[in-house]
C-alpha cells in the first residue's frame, strides 16, 4: 500500500475529502473558488457535487449572481480512522509534497498534518511525531521515479534515531544481495525524494548512508549510542552521495573560494574544502568521466586537475567534438557560396 502514498493527491476520492473540508468551514462555497484550490476547473466541481450527493451528502446548489453550494445545517463529517500504515504513509506523502512546495503551500501542509495528528490515538500518535520530526530534509528537486520507503520501517528508523537506540537491519544492495547487519541511526534524510540513513555500521566498522527503501526489516535493540558531537546528518549524508558513484574517483581544484564554489557545485556533487591560498579543493565520484568533463567546462574559474589523468582526455575529446560541431557547415552551402559569386 505505502507504494501509492505519492501519488495520493492525484485521486479523485481524495479531491472529494478535501472539498467536504472546504465546505464544513464555509457558510457557501462558491465554485470558482473550489476549481481553484482543488486545481480542477468548474465542471470537475460540479461533477464532484452530484457524487457528492448520490452518496447521500446533503449539498445544496445555491443559485443566483452570489451562488455556490452549502452543506445544510448538522452535516459534519466524521472523523477519519487510520490504521497505523496509512497514516504513516500520508505523513510521508505530505512531507515529500511539502519539500517541493511554496511557502504558502507548505502552510497548508502543515495545517493538514495538524488535523491528521488530532484525531490519532496516542501510540500511532507518537510514531507519526517520529516521522515528522526525526527526519531532515533538503529541498532539492523530486525524480519522478522516487521510491516511496516502507512507512513502518521509516518510522522505526525514526524513531530509534530520536531515542537512540541501536537498530538491527537487514539491507538489500543495489544488486540484490542481502545482508544483516547492527547500525547506530544517527539521522534520517530526504534528499530529492529519496529518504537515507546515515549511521555507524558495525558490519563494516565505519559510518555508512543507506537508503530506507532497500531496509527490508528492522528491529530496535536495547543497546543505546550517542552520536557524534559535531556531526552533521545531511552534510554527511550529501557527501556519501557525492562519493558514492562507481568507477572513478575524482579530485579537483578551483580557482574561487568554497563560497562562490558551492554557488555552482552542490554538496550532493562534490565534497570541499578550503585551501590556505583561498581556493577550493574538491572530491567526487563519477560513472562517466565526459560528463564530470561536461558539469565543470561552464565553470567560471581556471579548473586543476588532480586525478585522475583519464579526466585531461574526457576534456581533449569535449573540446574536439566542440571543434567538430563549429566547423561543420550545412549541407549544399559551398555550393550556394559559388552560384552567388
Amino acid at each position: 500500500m505505502y507504494e501509492k502514498w505519492s501519488a495520493a493527491m492525484d485521486r479523485p476520492a481524495t479531491r472529494l475529502l478535501t472539498l467536504l473540508e472546504l465546505m464544513q468551514n464555509r457558510h457557501l462555497a462558491r465554485s470558482a473558488e473550489l476549481a481553484a484550490e482543488l486545481g480542477v476547473d468548474q465542471r470537475t466541481i460540479r461533477r464532484y457535487m452530484q457524487a457528492l450527493q448520490e452518496m447521500g451528502i446533503p449539498v445544496e446548489t445555491v443559485r443566483g449572481r452570489d451562488g455556490g453550494y452549502r452543506l445544510l445545517p448538522g452535516f459534519r463529517l466524521p472523523p477519519l480512522m487510520f490504521n497505523e500504515e496509512e497514516a504513516i504513509g500520508l505523513t510521508i506523502a505530505l512531507l515529500m509534497s511539502r519539500a517541493s512546495l511554496s511557502a504558502g503551500a507548505e502552510h497548508a501542509i502543515d495545517q493538514a498534518l495538524a488535523k491528521i495528528e488530532r484525531v490519532l490515538p496516542t501510540p500511532l500518535l507518537q510514531r507519526v511525531l517520529a516521522v515528522r520530526d526525526g527526519v531532515v530534509s533538503a529541498d532539492l528537486e523530486q525524480p519522478f521515479d522516487a521510491p516511496v520507503p516502507n512507512p513502518t520501517v521509516l518510522a522505526t528508523l525514526c524513531q530509534a534515531s530520536l531515542s537512540r537506540n541501536r537498530c538491527w537491519l537487514r539491507y538489500s544492495a543495489r544488486d540484490g544481495d542481502e545482508t544483516a547487519r547492527e547500525v547506530d541511526p544517527y539521522g534520517v534524510v530526504t534528499v530529492g525524494g529519496r529518504w537515507y540513513l546515515h549511521g555507524w555500521c558495525y558490519l563494516r566498522e565505519d559510518r555508512r548512508t543507506f537508503r530506507v527503501d532497500r531496509v527490508r526489516r528492522v528491529d530496535v535493540l536495547p543497546q543505546t549510542f550517542e552520536p557524534p558531537a559535531d556531526l552533521d546528518v545531511l552534510e554527511a549524508v550529501m557527501a556519501s552521495l557525492a562519493l558514492a558513484r562507481a568507477n572513478w574517483q575524482v579530485v579537483f581544484e578551483v580557482d574561487a573560494p568554497l563560497g562562490a564554489v558551492r554557488e555552482e557545485l552542490p554538496p550532493r556533487f562534490a565534497v570541499a574544502e578550503p585551501l590556505p591560498d583561498g581556493r577550493t579543493r574538491l572530491r567526487c565520484s563519477a560513472e562517466c568521466l565526459e560528463w564530470i568533463a561536461w558539469r565543470l567546462l561552464p565553470l567560471p574559474w581556471p579548473v586543476t586537475i588532480i586525478e585522475p589523468d583519464e579526466l585531461r582526455d574526457a576534456f581533449a575529446a569535449l573540446a574536439d567534438r566542440a571543434n567538430a560541431l563549429a566547423d561543420r557547415k550545412p549541407a549544399g552551402s559551398h555550393a550556394m557560396v559559388a552560384a552567388a559569386s
